[in-house]
C-alpha cells in the first residue's frame, strides 16, 4: 500500500499542471498562473488557426485536443472547489477561466454547471456579466435554441450573421444590462475582423 501511495504521489509531481489536493484549498495564485498559460496556448493555437487558409485538420485537432485537456483541468477545479472568481484569481484569472470553458463546447453539461457558478458569481460581483451573456448564448446554442444577447454568430451566405435571437427586438437592451454595445457594434467589429 506504501509504495502505491508513494508511486501516485510520484505520477502527480511529475505532471506539468499544478496540482490540487482534495478537501483543501488550492494555491490560487498557482491557479492564476495556470490559467493564464492555458489560455496563452488557447489563443496561440487559434490565432494560427485564423492565419492558416485552409485550416488543417492537424491544426483542428491540435485545438480541440487543448480545448479537451483544459476542459478536464477546469472541470476537476471546478468540482473540486467552486468557481475561480475575482476574489480568489483576480480580474483577469477570471476571464482566463471564463474563456476555457467557453471552448468547451465537447462538454455542454459542464457548460451550464459554469453557467449558474458565474451568474451566481456575478450577481455578487465575483464576475463579469459580459462573460455570463456570452456563456449563456453559447450553451443556447449548443443546445440548438435561440440566444439572448447575440454574442454567437455563425457563417451563412453572405458573411457572419448572429446566430438565432430569442427577441430580436430586445437584445440591445438586454446586451446594455450586462454591459454590452449594440449587436450593430458588435457585427461591425466582427465583420471588420473577419476582413
Amino acid at each position: 500500500m506504501r509504495f502505491r501511495a508513494a508511486a501516485l504521489a510520484l505520477l502527480a509531481a511529475s505532471c506539468d499542471a499544478p496540482q490540487i489536493r482534495v478537501g483543501s484549498d488550492p494555491d490560487w495564485s498557482v491557479v492564476r498562473s495556470e490559467l493564464a498559460r492555458r489560455v496563452e496556448e488557447d489563443q496561440a493555437l487559434r490565432r494560427g488557426a485564423m492565419a492558416t487558409e485552409p485550416i488543417t485538420p492537424e491544426l483542428v485537432d491540435k485545438v480541440v485536443a487543448v480545448d479537451a485537456a483544459n476542459t478536464a483541468w477546469l472541470k476537476d477545479l471546478v468540482t473540486r472547489h467552486g468557481w475561480p472568481t475575482r476574489a480568489r484569481v483576480g480580474e483577469r484569472g477570471a476571464g482566463d477561466a471564463w474563456l476555457l470553458v467557453q471552448h468547451a463546447d465537447q462538454d455542454v453539461e459542464f457548460q451550464e454547471l459554469c453557467l449558474d457558478l458565474i451568474s451566481s458569481a456575478a450577481q455578487h460581483g465575483q464576475a463579469d456579466p459580459r462573460h455570463m451573456a456570452y456563456l449563456e448564448d453559447r450553451v443556447a446554442m449548443n443546445r440548438q435554441r435561440p440566444q439572448r444577447y447575440g454574442t454567437q454568430f455563425v457563417q451563412k451566405e453572405g458573411g457572419l450573421e448572429p446566430y438565432d435571437l430569442v427577441d430580436p427586438k430586445l437584445v440591445d437592451k438586454w446586451r446594455a444590462e450586462v454591459g454590452l454595445g449594440t449587436l450593430a457594434e458588435y457585427a461591425e467589429r466582427l465583420k471588420k475582423k473577419e476582413e
